[in-house]
């Protein structure tokens, strides 16, 4: 008897339509609220990705899951899962954080590991009214961790690896991932918020390995080893099934060669996805890649998610955070008349301004401005203390800052447009939260701002936790750009940027609440009560803007 292995999650949705993901045991046919599809194979592994359509805007609809016509979900005495469609009031909560390490039963025993966010956010909203729950869930990064395994997961790994031969205590496959994707989504509490909260995602460097496309010389290094090869075919093959098909809305699936290849194979599609993830690596070194970046608009927002980390270009002197076709795309994907523009990227775009500085200098230094021997120091810096986010490629950080600046002056909209009300960048991997805001010096209509929410299970060291503090001091950010001009200069930045709020450090979950143009976000800290109840403490908690646009000083911090 076929069995239902992991999901239902609860993907794309939209005003009238959604798409349901699940993984089963064996090949059956798929049914949900009378919309069925037959499962696909990937190494001995079978899903499928219902597509839901016919809904009525702004409805709420429970559902089940049949597997050939037999109810496998919801699960007995389990609260139900609901669809709920996109409505036409203007208004959207998203919820958002990244970097989520297994889950709290597999890491009892790690004291480094305290409250699981995601977690302990899904039993709150599990015992909230349903207007209460929030729209939408952007996982921005390390949804799993490749290189790094709970005791549980290393303990399986043991017995089919020797692990003191390279890569040591890491998953080698896509079998081993599957793993990872099984031990982190079959937790009873984010199972059933996925099933019912529509989930987007984008991966980081853990969802491969640390410091993932730092740069060539990071290539060429690992593609060196024997086990390289593997890792990084299983890492995209099973990234493009768990995480990247449940991106699409039905309109893209359906103009998607690659996923119609799959789901009208017939047989095992592994070698079709061998051959695909083998080529999206390829990017990297002047291939055409894949494109793993993507768009949604959810009510009054655009949500534009970017990756930064597959799609990296490092090859013939070149280093650029997106390729130029990709680029192209995004610039094209901000047109249009929206209330607010949300991008998603993984890696922060604005840093601490004294941390920004240095990865600009490191990198100009690693290219080689003072010579091999500094460039040689300058690339064991950068992979040293992973100085590799977007001020690390400056060409891109400059072109996407210019974007926001055209976006904001209301340079892309559609005819009869305005500008959008906030350009908020949500992004993770820093293990810490914060708030910064741009300052642009031709003024924009719309406010700025960098939004980071990192981990949502996780920790950083105490050492890291005060280099972060100090980073933000206006005294570090001088007296590290004195001493860095000493050596080579600093390129200019076009912009300007301060904190609002932060550094938190902790497990923690942002959510944003959009309302026409108005815009308010809270960042909240998990953690547990002496009885081990989870439980929120709120870190921030802001007005980004108001119906009018604009920003009461009261209502937020000082600068």
């Amino acid at each position: 008897m076929t069995e239902l292995i992991l999901g239902p999650l609860l993907r794309h949705v939209g005003r009238c339509d959604a798409t349901v993901w699940v993984e089963t045991s064996g090949p059956c046919t798929v049914g949900v609220l009378g919309h069925t599809e037959h499962t696909w194979e990937v190494a001995g592994h079978h899903y499928a990705l219902v597509m839901v359509d016919g809904l009525d805007a702004g409805s709420s609809t429970p559902y089940e899951v049949t597997l050939d016509d037999r109810r496998v979900w919801p699960l007995p005495d389990a609260k139900p899962s609901t669809i709920r469609t996109l409505a036409d009031d203007g208004s959207l909560v998203l919820v958002f954080g990244s970097c989520r390490f297994a889950t709290m039963s597999t890491t009892e025993d790690n004291n480094h590991l305290g409250a699981d966010a995601l977690d302990a956010f899904a039993l709150r909203m599990a015992e909230k009214p349903e207007n209460e729950w929030p729209n939408a869930l952007l996982l921005l990064g390390d949804q799993v961790y490749a290189d790094e395994l709970s005791a549980e997961t290393e303990r399986r790994l043991a017995e089919i690896h020797d692990l003191s031969e390279p890569p040591g205590p890491q998953v080698r496959n896509y079998e081993e991932y599957t793993w990872l994707y099984a031990e982190s989504w079959s937790d009873p509490q984010v199972r059933w918020l996925m099933s019912t909260v529509p989930t987007s995602m984008i991966f980081d460097d853990h969802d491969v390995r640390d410091d993932w496309n730092t740069s060539q010389s990071w290539r060429d290094e690992l593609e060196a080893t024997s086990w390289w090869e593997e890792r990084i075919v299983g890492a995209l093959s099973s990234y493009w099934v768990y995480q990247h098909l449940g991106n699409l809305g039905p309109a893209e699936l359906a103009e998607n060669e690659l996923y119609q290849r799959v789901r009208n194979h017939g047989g095992d599609v592994e070698p079709i996805l061998r051959e695909f993830a083998s080529a999206a690596d390829e990017e990297a070194d002047g291939a055409k890649g894949a494109q793993w970046s993507y768009r949604r608009d959810l009510g009054p927002a655009r949500l534009l998610v970017i990756d930064s980390r597959c799609g990296r270009v490092l090859t013939d002197g070149r280093r650029e955070m997106v390729s130029d076709p990709e680029f192209t795309w995004i610039e094209r994907q901000t047109r249009g008349d929206y209330d607010h523009l949300l991008v998603g990227t993984s890696l922060p775009w604005l840093l601490p301004r004294a941390l920004h500085d240095l990865e600009s200098w490191d990198e100009r230094l690693a290219e080689g401005s003072r010579g091999p021997r500094l460039a040689a120091l300058a690339e064991k810096i950068r992979r040293g203390a992973d100085l590799e986010h977007w001020a690390a490629f400056r060409n891109s950080f400059d072109r996407l800052t210019r974007l926001f600046g055209d976006v904001g002056r209301g340079q892309c909209t559609g005819p009869g447009g305005r500008a959008p009300s906030t350009i908020s960048v949500l992004s993770g991997d820093v293990h810490h939260a914060y708030v910064a805001e741009a300052h642009y010096p031709e003024p924009t209509q719309s406010h700025v701002y960098q939004l980071t929410c990192s981990p949502l299970h996780n920790y950083v060291p105490a050492a890291m936790k005060v280099a972060f503090r100090i980073s933000w001091r206006r005294a570090t950010e001088r007296t590290i750009r004195f001493i860095l001009g000493r050596v080579s200069k600093v390129p200019p930045v076009p912009i300007e940027w301060s904190k609002v709020t932060g550094p938190f450090f902790g497990d923690q979950v942002a959510t944003l609440r959009l309302d026409g143009r108005a815009a308010h976000l809270v960042m909240e800290q998990a953690s547990t009560d002496n009885a081990g109840t989870p439980q929120f403490t709120t870190m921030a908690d802001l007005v980004l803007s108001t119906a009018d646009d604009s920003v009461p000083s009261a209502s937020r911090p000082p600068l």
